[in-house]
């Protein structure tokens, strides 16, 4: 089956380098919104199935990103992204390049460096959904750098998912990423070592979700209550009024002791106390759970990163 190109002047022509699953999801999410599409990737049979649909096979890189104004890059990192662009730097001068891929804030800015000095336009994003939900309501896709870059690639963008710009400093994008996956693995182990915990006791990690996900969460740690707090954490505002630090350190040392008593892993709740615990050495005993964000404010100190993990 082959896609029809739309003559909108809104689908303009698009360069994809990079076909890994996430790759081919925005190759057929453009084909499919009606942008022509060129494609490359190292190995050329991975765009069988896109050149089926329509998208053409670009030969070489070079080829590839003098066939549109604008090259998506969808690779592993930083490294793999200038290694597979810089034989086509001079073929990439004066057109634009969108790079999604994951990092460091420190590797996107250098990113942009290495994208002047060849006199490219540069745009540095993150895809914040899985491939499925690449082109679907509720996509969100993160960029920062160039306004004016962002701006006169915008609706080609829109075709990939919702386009929140985030600023001139080209390291939000991959910032913002990276501290929602930073939410996201703390709230999956969580639940892991939780399930693991009622486990010790023979409780199926079915019945516990029923009252763990299905009640306790979504009522006890409701997350409209945190972001209405979001202020407080600018202001470095944490009352003590309905509980302190001290007392949620009692928690976290009756969670980190029955863990040992259960069998199961204790490395979670301990270092979890042991962050209590600074916390109230530097004076926030008083003040409520929240205030443990003025402790990871600070760098982790030498004798931290050093110290010998426990099991």
């Amino acid at each position: 089956m082959t896609t029809q190109h739309s003559t909108d002047p809104q689908h303009k022509p698009v360069t994809l380098v990079g076909l890994g699953p996430m790759g081919k999801a925005l190759a057929q999410t453009l084909l499919k919104k009606g942008h022509p599409l060129t494609v490359w990737n190292r190995t050329p049979g991975k765009a069988d199935d896109l050149v089926a649909m329509g998208a053409r096979r670009a030969r070489t890189v070079a080829e590839a990103v003098t066939a549109s104004p604008l090259t998506i890059v969808c690779l592993t990192d930083y490294d793999t992204m200038r290694k597979v662009l810089e034989p086509a730097a001079e073929a990439l001068g004066g057109r634009t390049v969108v790079n999604l891929n994951s990092g460091t804030p420190a590797e996107a800015r250098a990113a942009v460096t290495w994208s002047q000095e060849r006199g490219v336009d540069y745009l540095d994003g993150a895809i914040m959904v899985p491939p499925p939900m690449v082109g679907e309501p509720g996509a969100v896709f993160l960029y920062s750098g160039s306004p004016a870059v962002f701006a006169r690639h915008s609706e080609t963008l829109t075709s990939l998912g919702d386009p929140r710009y985030l600023g001139q400093d080209p390291g939000l994008a991959v910032l913002y990423n990276t501290a929602m996956l930073d939410m996201m693995y703390a709230t999956l182990n969580g639940w892991l070592h939780a399930t693991a915990l009622v486990g010790s006791a023979n409780v199926s990690a079915r019945e516990f979700a029923e009252l763990a996900l299905g009640w306790f969460m979504p009522v006890v740690v409701d997350y409209a209550v945190l972001a209405r707090q979001a202020p407080d954490l600018d202001a470095g505002h944490y009352p003590g009024t309905l509980s302190t630090l001290e007392m949620n350190l009692n928690a976290l040392d009756h969670i980190t002791r029955t863990s040992e008593e259960q069998g199961v892993h204790s490395g979670h709740p301990r270092l979890m106390k042991e962050i209590a615990e600074r916390a109230v050495a530097e004076g926030h005993g008083g003040e409520n759970y929240l205030a443990v964000h003025e402790l990871f404010k600070k760098a982790t100190l030498p004798t931290e990163e050093t110290s010998t993990p426990r099991p």
